[in-house]
């Protein structure tokens, strides 16, 4: 069956999908311009890694370029243009989504934590729902009774359990961050009422709309990359497309060198060509879905995060570099706040790229990285086949 469309064709239409077919904003950017991202990407992962910077500010440096970081706060959560909750994983999403996961939050069921807290304290979790209520917004440390940290990581206290159980059922949502803390509140108090007040919508129909939605921010995708976009269950997936399918929703298509069949959103466009330049999250959505990205892009991504160090083999916090439209190097990058740096432990350039023009169009843009979040300079470390062009570049 011959392909109608070529890998670089389908990774054109991937990247514009994903807002980056048009030039960085020349101005100031506002919170107008921060939703609009949200709205085209359909959710912001969320992160607690700061390394860098925390993850869910990057996209919006990668496409817009720099901006003041307090305004995503603004926006979601003075304006209320988003709402949080559990879609790729946590996420913030537009707030007019709320109706399409509510039916996560009708079958949401306890975990082993929250199930073996239920069963040893009865009534702690109303007593718990009681306190958001009477002192909401809260966090943890709010609650008469947080109890303590269990275990390491991301060990829970039974009040944070108690809480994220709740979260999960939609009773209470995020009322505002600080410092990345949650602050909880009950639902009603924080979701406008004229999105509340819309009526749920059935898990097979909400699931119809999110496979929509997915292939609209994809662009062009398998049922593997659309389903994983909102975490549905690949049976339930495939189902919907086909349904999309029949109702010319979705177009069924074959991509060169692509085993599965693919599907293209009616308003998918091949934009020709793809130019500029950004640095992107490990959490970006270009990037979640691995085997796509050596799919569309021939690039090997893996985060590092949980390898030990001596295993490593590009660094704890890699970044892919996207240059007109490919994937042409990674740097391991991090914040030295106290020393005003951004340090690049390694940097590393495909094959087949131009190591003199990646370096000098990269040193651009970690010049304007750095200066974005308030550091001073740019400083290259040892490791990688480009990092002394890197260096060379950073002295221009």
């Amino acid at each position: 069956m011959a392909a109608d469309l070529s890998v670089a064709e389908a990774r054109r239409i991937a990247l514009a999908a994903q807002g980056f077919d048009s030039a960085r904003k020349n101005g100031r950017v506002g919170t107008e311009d921060l939703s609009g991202i949200v709205d085209r990407l359909g959710l912001i992962q969320l992160d607690s890694v700061n390394v860098v910077v925390r993850s869910h500010y990057m996209p919006f440096f990668s496409r817009l370029g720099p901006y003041d970081r307090p305004l995503v706060e603004k926006m979601a959560f003075d304006e209320r243009r988003q709402f949080e909750y559990w879609a790729h994983v946590a996420s913030m999403l537009p707030m007019g989504m709320h109706p399409l996961v509510r039916y996560r939050m009708r079958g949401a069921e306890p975990r082993w934590r929250a199930k073996h807290l239920m069963e040893e304290a009865p009534g702690y979790f109303d007593a718990v729902l009681d306190e958001v209520r009477d002192k909401g917004p809260v966090c943890v440390s709010d609650l008469d009774d947080p109890g303590e940290r269990k275990g390491a990581w991301w060990g829970y206290s039974d009040g944070k359990t108690a809480l994220e159980w709740h979260f999960l059922t939609g009773a209470v949502t995020t009322s505002t961050r600080r410092n990345f803390t949650r602050y909880y509140d009950l639902a009603e108090r924080v979701i406008p009422s004229d999105v509340l007040s819309k009526a749920d919508i059935p898990e097979e129909d909400a699931h119809r709309e999110l496979m929509l939605l997915a292939a609209r921010c994809h662009g062009v995708g398998t049922a593997r990359d659309l389903a994983d976009y909102f975490r549905i269950r690949l049976p339930d997936a495939r189902i919907r497309l086909r349904e999309l399918v029949d109702s010319d929703a979705v177009r069924k298509i074959a991509i060169e060198g692509w085993k599965e069949p693919a599907y293209m959103h009616p308003e998918a466009a091949d934009p020709g060509e793809i130019r500029g330049e950004a640095l992107l999250t490990p959490f970006d959505p270009v990037v979640w879905e691995r085997d796509r990205v050596e799919r569309l892009f021939d690039f090997t991504y893996r985060i590092e995060i949980y390898v030990p160090e001596p295993k490593r083999r590009y660094g704890y916090y890699v970044m892919p570099f996207l240059m007109d439209g490919e994937l042409v190097a990674r740097v391991d990058l991090k914040a030295e706040r106290d020393r005003g740096v951004l340090k690049v432990k390694g940097a590393f350039v495909e094959e087949g790229a131009s190591r003199s023009e990646v370096a000098g169009r990269l040193a651009r843009e970690l010049k304007l990285m750095a200066g974005w979040l308030g550091l001073d300079r740019v400083v290259a470390g040892r490791r990688g086949d480009l990092v002394d062009d890197l260096r060379g570049a950073l002295k221009g």
